[in-house]
């Protein structure tokens, strides 16, 4: 996606705009907007004047937060907030997760809290305008709040850090940078840069629309299934979905791509009647973080934010716990619905339910399936162990950090979860193509465009696998249509 994105408010800046600036869309900033920032800032800095100690901006920060900068300190920290705190490493945030980082940094900055001037915005504009965009380290997460990650963000206007290249490799900031003309850095404007959470809630925002796709690709895939283990239509009933508008669309997707013929009389296995409460629950907790997502956008991050009529006041904005919990629960319900998808796997094998040869396999002797199924049984297994991330709690910085909610982690956990699912779903795809090899007659996906071989022999099955996971990375197949792709077989 390119294009521009007219932004007259900070509001306009929404979740469905961080997700097009993600994509390759450029914010335009209104001058009226541009005015308010700055005048803002002028009574930010007028308010500094006889403000006495302000956290991070005439005293130190962390335990050194009690001691009074002079006028030369005053003057460097900004840039030294930046460069001390960019401890991460690679691998990086992807170039499209750092577009939608710097979207909502922009977001928060035009609210006026942290009292930045409008050339800071208007670099953030130009960054992402001229794509040029810094390495953020996708695994920081020992601060509360985001401050490491935040640090490398920024540390370019330090003269410090390192941005992408076309292949997403990190290089020197300066090359790149300087010839732009980035600004100089004024008062309260490095501890801006390092505060609030704009990478969870960047994050968080690609994963709902990834998760949403994945529940409406796994819909075609189930349908599929469902008619090859002739299921009967009892499960998937408009009245099985009585008060809840979100498991009905579920059950009408798949009900809307079932060809049943020949329906067995005795239940099919729980994995098969439960899918349409698992991929809603998929849905609903997306929503929950759409939900915890919009809030992060609106809330009042920065500390000290300086407050008109208050002054400057210390918040716990930085402390997405909402958001981190909200991660949480997707991440959960993710690792659910691919253990239901493996559960589903290992019964396309048997042919007691499919009547198809055991395992899937071509003739006596070969491995058929089966051996996907433990790969992606054991995948699943491992992302299933990890601890939630909002319990991840540890004391840093002699006490000043007592409590993190680690909500970037939980993002992360979130993008873990849906890789292994893709992966899950893919499998499943595979034995659907396996099943019509070995002698299924009914309709299934038309999976053409995973170039699979026509022969159902014994073979190398991991670039089939990861060849079906990028398909569905990228949207395939196409969710929005009322039937998906499908074949006579």
């Amino acid at each position: 996606m390119t294009g521009t994105r007219v932004v007259a408010e900070p509001a306009d800046l929404d979740g469905d705009a961080i997700r097009a600036v993600a994509a390759g869309a450029t914010p335009v900033l209104a001058p009226d907007l541009l005015d308010r920032v700055d005048s803002r800032r002028r009574e930010m800095l007028a308010a500094l004047e006889g403000a006495g100690p302000v956290y991070g901006v005439t005293t130190g920060m962390g335990a050194q937060g009690g001691v009074l900068l002079d006028e030369d300190a005053r003057a460097e920290q900004s840039h030294r907030l930046l460069v001390g705190r960019a401890v991460g490493g690679a691998p990086w945030l992807s170039r499209s997760e750092t577009r939608a980082v710097l979207g909502v940094r922009l977001r928060d900055f035009l609210t006026g809290d942290a009292g930045v001037s409008a050339d800071l915005c208007r670099w953030l504009v130009t960054l992402l305008e001229r794509d040029v965009l810094p390495a953020i380290p996708r695994d920081a997460t020992a601060s509360a709040g985001e401050i490491v990650p935040l640090a490398h963000a920024f540390a370019h206007v330090a003269g410090a850090g390192q941005v992408l290249d076309a292949s997403g490799t990190a290089v020197d900031a300066a090359p790149v940078v300087a010839p732009l003309e980035p600004p100089v850095l004024g008062a309260k404007e490095g501890v801006a840069l390092l505060q609030g959470r704009p990478v969870a809630t960047a994050l968080a925002l690609l994963r709902v629309a990834e998760a949403r796709t994945l529940s409406r690709q796994w819909a075609v895939a189930v349908a599929a299934e469902l008619d090859l283990v002739r299921a009967a239509p009892g499960p998937y009933l408009p009245e099985v979905a009585r008060g809840d508008d979100l498991l009905a669309g579920v059950l009408d997707r798949v009900r809307g791509r079932r060809d049943p013929r020949d329906l067995r009389e005795t239940q099919v296995p729980v994995s098969f009647r439960v899918v349409g409460p698992v991929l809603a629950a998929v849905e609903r907790a997306a929503d929950g973080v759409e939900a915890a997502a919009d809030r992060s956008l609106s809330a009042l991050t920065d500390s000290p934010a300086y407050l008109p009529g208050r002054g400057f006041a210390s918040t716990p904005g930085f402390h997405a716990v909402d958001l981190a919990l909200a991660l949480d629960g997707l991440r959960t319900a993710l690792v659910h619905a691919a253990q239901n998808g493996v559960a589903r796997l290992h019964r396309l094998l048997d042919p007691r339910l499919t009547g198809l040869p055991a395992q899937l396999a071509a003739s006596p002797g070969e491995a058929g399936m089966v051996v996907v199924h433990k790969q992606v049984a054991g995948e699943v297994a491992a992302v299933a162990g990890e601890k939630p991330a909002v319990l991840r709690v540890a004391d840093t910085a002699l006490g000043q950090e007592d409590v993190q909610s680690s909500a970037p982690a939980a993002a992360e956990q979130v993008r873990r979860a849906l890789n292994v699912a893709r992966r899950v779903l893919a499998a499943e795809l595979l034995a659907l193509h396996q099943a019509r090899l070995v002698g299924w007659a009914g309709r299934s996906l038309d999976l053409d465009a995973a170039g699979l071989p026509d022969t159902p022999a014994d073979q190398p099955r991991g670039d089939q696998l990861a060849g079906l996971a990028a398909l569905l990375r990228a949207g395939w197949p196409d969710p929005s249509y009322p039937s998906a792709p499908v074949s006579e077989g």
